[in-house]
């Protein structure tokens, strides 16, 4: 079983999106509390990362901020957190976030949350991240990117190793879950990296 202390959760900023994202946002932030599990996110003020923030916080739970400084600048950052981590840059703010964690989960998003989950993913397959990534793949929305990767698996762009890299959880608690039992990742598999 895996030793999680941290896990850091990519998430949408958005206010207007459906209530069920909402609601699955904060349930994630209880239960990390309730698991003693810091959170950690970009600190973002409204949107999911702020309904799992003070989810996790209600609960007794810790949550790190990491936000660039222009962010900061513009008042974009949550006013209440444990702890908040200005960066210098983008680039900066997803490296800490990913060397602070033991974990990730990927809730919802735009852009901002699939570019950090590719990220990621990218980094895993080349054997610079080797914990837990999971996919909380809530109403499907998910499903079209989880196509595309396993069609790049398919075409060969791709190894069939690779589809082990990330778990899809339904569930909050399945999330949490595949923390703890998804394998450490092997950084010999880096050899993998090309076809």
């Amino acid at each position: 079983m895996n030793d999680i202390k941290n896990v850091c959760v990519y998430s949408a900023s958005s206010t207007k999106i459906a209530k069920v994202y909402f609601d699955t946002a904060e349930e994630l932030g209880k239960l990390l509390a309730e698991n003693h599990i810091g959170l950690i996110n970009g600190a973002g003020g409204i949107g999911l990362m702020a309904a799992s923030s003070d989810a996790a916080l209600a609960a007794g739970g810790s949550v790190t901020g990491v936000i660039p400084r222009f962010m900061v600048e513009q008042g974009w950052q949550h006013k209440g957190l444990t702890k908040l981590v200005e960066t210098e840059t983008m680039h900066e703010r997803k490296r800490l976030m990913a060397d602070l964690s033991d974990g990730v989960i990927a809730l919802p998003g735009g852009c901002g949350t699939m570019e950090e989950l590719l990220e990621v993913i990218t980094w895993k397959q080349l054997g610079l991240y080797l914990n837990p990534i999971v996919i909380l793949n809530i109403n499907g929305f998910y499903d079209p990117l989880l196509e595309m990767l396993h069609r790049a698996i398919d075409g060969n762009f791709m190894r069939q190793e690779h589809a082990r890299i990330w778990e899809v959880a339904r569930t909050p608690q399945e999330a949490i879950d595949f923390l703890y039992s998804t394998p450490v990742w092997n950084k010999e598999i880096r050899k993998f990296a090309a076809i």
